[in-house]
């Protein structure tokens, strides 16, 4: 057989392909295709999909962001919810359906208004201007460029732009601003009786027969859950910037490096007259407005005192054309291509040839010039001085916390070694709990919650390790725990107290107030009910051990408790005067009701409620609007998102 089979290899080789190639395809090329594209799909936007790396990406940023924010109290397990990994897969649904209308309907938005945006974050300013060196090194911070930051803001501001028009356009009706204005702004004239808990503790009395049954009743409400006396060590910028001197030649040498930092780059102050040309402009439209340019561009050149008066008249940018064509102050970054390059390029008073950008066709002429300026090393050396201190502590921290990485685990059952090796302090506190602190007055001296590391020891994440087996029954140090890039924390239990409840005449005096306290509020209460039934029952005769009137309304309670207040603008109409109870805290307040009028609202105040009605309209318009698209471009959410919302991990492709 094998013989015959070398012998006919040319039959047999096409016998194969014709057994094989038919079963590729019925079977095979789905497998191939699986293997190849292994990343699940959590959804698809008009076919396109988001895969679970897309996700896992936005999940990841989002929670260093979180993490940035919160710093110490940052706990995966408390933010890291099924409803928040929903609601973002529904924000990467939205902003890819959003970003293909923006496509679809050609969204644009022009140099100027990129220019002004990016010069408005506060974030790349310098005392309220923009600053180029601070934008690049904010950028850079950020591993990106301005080209790629700039071609992501332009996107994002051509998609902000699809919803733009529907919050904008949102207007609450007259009549539903009118009728929130008139429950807002009602005005009620009331007087208060007050029943005083505190006025009613001489008239109740607790024996220690009712602490004992109250004891007896409520003993798991007085349990006290297990809790250690911790020692740590706390690494910080305060622990690595103690003693670091800063040496003047540091100072010299550092200004010397980075002068272009404490100075002014120069300016320019530009004007322009733009003629519009859209990117993809027939050849015809191209050549009207370049003829149109060359003209306009002659005339400046011949008379550019007349430069101005040639703008008003004839420039398309509508931002700048009624003040002659003025851009303002500009540096180096704040444009880019053929713009830049021209207005720092010309003399002052100099007429440019037409220059082409992306939005159209521009003559440019240079106004004024400021030279680059450079600040003298005394006037910033305090900053200098702050700067390098941090550098040199941001060193000096490092290399402490390597040296106590090493040191909490070379001798794990004391961390004293590790405090005297890294220069720390060795600190103490009791009454730390798997749940948090317990208070001061159930602790005592030393207690955690009174400490000034009380931050640090209710972490979270400090709590999970103390109670982790090794160092809860083991009494070894932990690792070193990064709380945030600036602090770490090491930790060691010096001792365990049980759960347990407290004897009796340790809590007697706390259970003796707390009788006294609701009996004191009950018999108020009681005293309370008894005169407002008196006062329904004869509301014509003079009020009694009331307060003078006061005028109350929703927007200014005055000083009444809300509680109060609420009650008294529930009371209907008539019959005036109107009567009622409410509990307040542990007091309780009568409340009698003698006139009601209309309140009044000047019209910047009226205005601001339209504009919030408006907003909460215009809201729920886009969220409609979004809800339409999702459905005009098929969004589809696939089985494999519920894995991602309740937080599994991605199962190993097959």
């Amino acid at each position: 057989m094998f013989e015959f089979i070398r012998s006919h290899r040319r039959w047999m080789q096409l016998i194969l392909l014709l057994l094989i190639v038919p079963s590729f395809f019925l079977v095979g090329i789905q497998g191939y295709d699986s293997f190849m594209r292994k990343e699940p799909e959590l959804a698809t936007v008009a076919g396109q999909p988001i895969s679970r790396a897309e996700f896992d990406q936005a999940h990841r940023n989002q929670l260093e962001q979180m993490r940035a924010r919160m710093g110490a109290r940052f706990d995966p397990a408390l933010v890291d919810t099924p409803a928040m990994r929903e609601r973002l897969l529904n924000e990467l649904i939205n902003a890819r359906l959003l970003a293909n209308v923006a496509v679809d309907n050609r969204f644009t938005v022009s140099d100027e208004t990129l220019r002004n945006t990016i010069a408005a974050i506060p974030e790349v300013q310098d005392n309220g201007r923009f600053s180029p060196e601070r934008y690049r090194q904010v950028l850079a911070a950020q591993g990106m460029s301005p080209t790629s930051f700039e071609a992501g803001l332009r996107r994002d501001l051509a998609v902000a732009r699809v919803l733009e028009p529907v919050g904008q356009s949102a207007r609450a009706p007259a009549e539903v601003v009118a009728s929130l204005e008139t429950a807002l702004t009602q005005q009620r004239t009331v007087q208060l009786r007050r029943f005083a808990a505190a006025d009613f503790r001489s008239q109740v009395t607790v024996t220690p027969a009712d602490i004992q049954a109250w004891y007896d009743a409520n003993k798991q409400q007085l349990q006290i859950p297990e809790q250690v006396q911790v020692q740590y060590l706390v690494l910080d910028e305060a622990a690595a910037t103690q003693g670091i001197q800063v040496k003047d030649e540091d100072l010299k040498s550092y200004y010397e490096q980075n002068k272009n930092r404490f100075g002014q780059p120069e300016r320019r102050r530009a004007s322009h007259i733009m003629i519009e040309l859209a990117p993809g402009a027939s050849e015809e439209a191209r050549k009207a407005a370049r003829v149109k340019a060359d003209d306009l561009a002659r005339q400046a050149a011949a008379d550019p005192a007349q430069f101005a008066e040639l703008a008003r008249k004839n420039s398309q940018d509508a931002g700048s054309a009624a003040n002659g064509g003025d851009l303002g102050w500009l540096a180096p970054g704040m444009l880019s291509g053929p713009l830049e390059k021209a207005i720092f390029s010309q003399a002052k008073d100099q007429v440019s040839g037409v220059v082409e950008s992306p939005s159209g066709l521009h003559i440019i002429k240079v106004t004024e010039i400021q030279p680059a300026a450079i600040k003298p090393l005394a006037e910033v050396k305090d900053q200098i001085t702050g700067e390098v201190r941090k550098q040199l502590a941001a060193v000096h921290f490092s290399e402490m916390a390597s040296q106590l990485n090493k040191q909490v685990y070379d001798q794990r059952d004391s961390l004293q070694p590790a405090a005297d090796a890294v220069g720390l302090k060795l600190r103490t506190a009791s009454g730390v709990t798997r749940e948090g602190l317990l208070p001061a007055d159930k602790v005592g001296p030393g207690s955690a919650a009174d400490s000034p590391d009380a931050e640090v020891l209710d972490n979270p994440r400090v709590r999970q390790v103390l109670f982790s087996p090794d160092v809860l029954r083991e009494k070894q140090n932990s690792g070193v725990i990064e709380l945030s890039p600036a602090m770490m924390v090491a930790v060691r239990v010096a001792n365990i107290e049980p759960a347990h409840i407290p004897a009796l005449d340790k809590v007697s005096e706390s259970i003796r107030a707390k009788l006294m306290d609701e009996r004191s509020a009950e018999a108020a209460k009681k005293a309370g009910e008894a005169a407002l039934a008196a006062d329904k029952a004869n509301p014509a005769a003079a009020p009694e051990g009331f307060s003078p009137a006061v005028v109350v309304s929703r927007q200014d309670p005055k000083d009444v408790p809300q509680a109060v207040v609420d009650a008294a603008m529930r009371l209907p109409s008539s019959p005036l005067p109107g009567y009622a109870g409410v509990q307040s805290g542990v007091d309780y307040t009568l409340v009698r009701l003698e006139k009601i009028e209309a309140g009044s609202v000047d019209a910047s105040a009226k205005e601001r409620l339209t504009q919030q009605l408006s907003g909460g309209l215009g809201q729920a318009e886009a969220e409609a609007v979004v809800k339409m698209l999702r459905e005009q471009y098929k969004v589809q959410v696939l089985p494999n998102a519920a894995e991602v919302i309740r937080g599994e991990a991605p199962q190993a492709a097959g």
